[in-house]
């Protein structure tokens, strides 16, 4: 019987397809919920598997109840008061977090 955590230490990652035709590989740092919408949280990573900015994107995230080994969909925010939500929602993500393993003390 397999360990129900075992994959929880890998890091999740998408590819996601730009408008220019261009792939980029990135780190899932979270899915959240805001005002009953869920939300994907992605860290755009280069050719080595790193970020080079610290940049997030964020997009609507949905997935098919009825089917879950459909693939989710992911979609842009056009709203700017939305995005702000979603950005604020994260920015309060990161403030319960603790990120002492990433970050070090300078």
């Amino acid at each position: 019987m397999a360990k129900q955590n075992e994959y929880e230490d890998e890091e999740m990652t998408v590819e996601l397809e730009l408008e220019n035709g261009k792939t980029v590989n990135c780190a899932v740092i979270t899915i959240m919920t805001v005002e009953k919408k869920d939300y994907i949280v992605l860290l755009p990573l280069n050719e080595k598997g790193e970020n080079e900015d610290g940049e997030v994107w964020f997009y609507a995230y949905s997935e098919n109840p009825d089917d879950p080994n459909e693939e989710p969909v992911l979609d842009y925010i056009e709203d700017d008061d939305e995005y702000e939500k979603v950005a604020d929602a994260f920015d309060e993500y990161l403030d319960n977090c603790e990120f002492d393993e990433i970050v070090e003390d300078e």
